[in-house]
């Protein structure tokens, strides 16, 4: 039986200097499929949005009282917009060199996200209504809470871009030590050739991946706040 291509006796050579090419292609290609799985997990609300709202059982699609505040809805769905145009604004700084600005602009998105979530945890207190008042009532706090969880995520996704960008950002004496981007010190070599050039296909495949998830919480603030 032929030995795999990595085991542990592996020579590190066997491993190091990939082409970034390669990983740049995988995160767009992912990001793809990942944005498709997450338009079919929203699907679900989408459509028990318009069947429960068709059937009405006993009136109870939405009772009197159980009506989403406008005002609070449009706040949270303001902040995840803005947050996701400042990505693709420093995407753009970032094509153009202006790597300064773009971290400036990576705060502030990262920010605006962050204000978003916390504005929609006091906004879920202060509505008159809880997840058993009616059909509506489900399917507001169940949509809302997974849009939550997956802003949460992609937070977390752009908080590592940024802090990969601040870190190495003086390229003259912050190029990591080889094998350090990988998290093994005992290589003598990096795994990918310049890590750090991984940084813009990274936040290539953020800013479009939050721009859709933006899209997502647009449209249910049609849907939840004004239909």
């Amino acid at each position: 039986m032929a030995e795999p291509l990595a085991s542990p006796g592996t020579g590190y050579e066997v491993l190091e200097n990939e082409p970034p090419e390669l990983m740049g292609r995988g995160l767009r290609v992912g990001t793809y499929l990942f944005a498709g799985g997450t338009a079919f997990f929203f699907l679900c609300f989408l459509f028990a949005f318009f069947y429960l709202r068709s059937l009405d059982n006993a009136g109870m699609w939405k009772p009197k009282g159980v009506d989403a505040s406008i005002p609070w809805g449009t706040v949270i769905v303001a902040l995840y917009v803005a947050s996701a145009l400042f990505v693709r604004l420093g995407l753009a700084d970032h094509v153009a060199g202006r790597h300064r600005e773009w971290r400036q602009k990576g705060v502030v998105a990262l920010a605006l996200g962050l204000a978003g979530l916390v504005v929609q945890a006091i906004g879920w207190s202060h509505q008159g209504f809880g997840p058993a008042d009616g059909g509506f009532a489900s399917v507001y706090f169940g949509w809302t809470a997974f849009l939550f969880l997956f802003v949460f995520g992609t937070m977390y996704w752009l908080e590592t871009v940024f802090a990969t960008s601040l870190r190495y950002r003086n390229t003259l004496t912050g190029q990591p030590a080889p094998g350090e981007a990988s998290g093994d010190p005992d290589r003598t070599a990096h795994d990918i050739q310049d890590p750090l050039s991984l940084v813009r296909p990274g936040l290539e495949a953020l800013s479009f991946y939050w721009t859709f998830l933006a899209g997502i919480a647009v449209l249910a603030w049609v849907l939840l706040y004004l239909v």
